[in-house]
């Protein structure tokens, strides 16, 4: 068994002008990112920058302006607290001791990211479903025992996985399980949620040009210090030192999920993390990437992974529905790039593309 995790940290840049890319992948010219950051980036302007390990991920935070130093050490106060209260694999985590007793009364952000979590359930069509965990630690994800488990097995759990068996009232933020063994996971957009709270973190701080990415999840304040958007490289899912193209983006979240983020190998066959809840098995949608671009960092987590499960017909119509709420670059596993038309002027690429409209 072979286990392949690339998870990896996008390079954040540490100048103003420079290009953000996914791990290994190439960046603009050195000569140039160097000239433009000496043009471009203001002696007056404080930078800060923090690298985190948390949510079982490297992580950066980066911030311009007069209270930088403080807003990135805010930034990283937050990205602990919150990485402690929702951690599947912390015994003493909100998340953990509610999987255990079945019910329990939620925090203000665990209440939040239920309800949203909820919400995305219904919205997706069960595409998006916190109650899948019993099904990912049957094949290991959380603690990296990978296995293949029998279909017996996931027969037995696939009840389980059910968010519409979730009892939750916002108002009270109680919430309980209708079906005994149900536990749930809160990761597939917890750093979505935390890379919008720490925007505004960065906005109570007076921040107005900053950055983060959590693991690789994107996040943009504002522009870059000279005025010009972010440059973002959304990475190639065949070839972790390639990028499918470049995104300019500002006051956006830019969330990638593939498969190839984590897998492991058995018997020559590849299995990767991203669950079909109504399968059991790793979704086999006919995409390999998909690429969330909103305001809503939390939105973008969620249909990141809810758009990969669902295909590319399906994720086109829900974006025809919601397209004031979000853009989308999705890969086909023949290797077909398609772009949301909100992106048709923001996303360069070599490639082919074909505009979803």
């Amino acid at each position: 068994m072979k286990l392949k995790n690339i998870k990896c940290l996008l390079a954040v840049c540490l100048c103003a002008s420079a290009l953000l890319v996914g791990c290994g992948q190439k960046t603009a010219d050195k000569s140039e990112t160097s000239s433009e950051s000496a043009q471009n980036q203001s002696k007056d302007i404080q930078e800060a920058s923090r690298d985190v390990f948390a949510m079982d991920t490297y992580m950066t935070v980066t911030a311009y302006g007069e209270n930088a130093e403080v807003a990135v050490d805010a930034a990283q106060a937050e990205i602990e607290r919150l990485d402690a209260l929702l951690s599947t694999g912390d015994a003493d985590s909100e998340i953990a001791k509610l999987n255990a007793d079945g019910s329990a009364e939620l925090s203000e952000d665990a209440g939040y990211l239920t309800e949203r979590a909820l919400e995305l359930y219904q919205k997706t069509d069960g595409a998006f479903d916190i109650a899948i965990y019993p099904v990912m630690e049957a094949w290991g994800f959380p603690t990296q025992n990978f296995q293949v488990p029998s279909q017996d097995t996931l027969d037995q759990l696939l009840p389980l996985t059910d968010a519409g068996n979730i009892s939750y009232d916002k108002e009270t933020k109680k919430i309980s399980f209708g079906v005994e063994g149900m536990k749930i996971d809160l990761g597939g957009i917890a750093k979505g949620y935390t890379s919008s709270r720490i925007m505004d973190i960065y906005k109570d701080n007076g921040i107005t040009s900053g950055l983060v990415n959590l693991g690789g999840n994107v996040q943009a304040l504002g522009t870059k210090t000279d005025g010009t958007k972010w440059k973002i490289a959304v990475q190639s899912p065949d070839d972790t030192e390639d990028y499918l193209g470049i995104l300019s983006v500002q006051d956006k979240a830019v969330i990638t999920s593939g498969g190839y983020e984590r897998y492991f190998e058995q018997d020559g066959v590849t299995y990767h993390h991203i669950i079909d809840p109504k399968t059991g098995y790793p979704a086999e949608s006919g995409l390999v990437s998909v690429t969330i671009v909103s305001e809503d960092g939390t939105l973008a987590d969620g249909l990141s992974t809810s758009l990969f499960i669902m295909g590319k017909e399906k994720a086109a119509d829900f974006w025809r529905e919601h397209k004031d709420d979000f853009d989308a670059i999705l890969m086909s596993d023949d290797g077909t790039l398609y772009v949301t038309e909100g992106l048709e002027n923001d996303f360069s690429t070599e490639r082919t593309v074909e505009i979803i409209r």
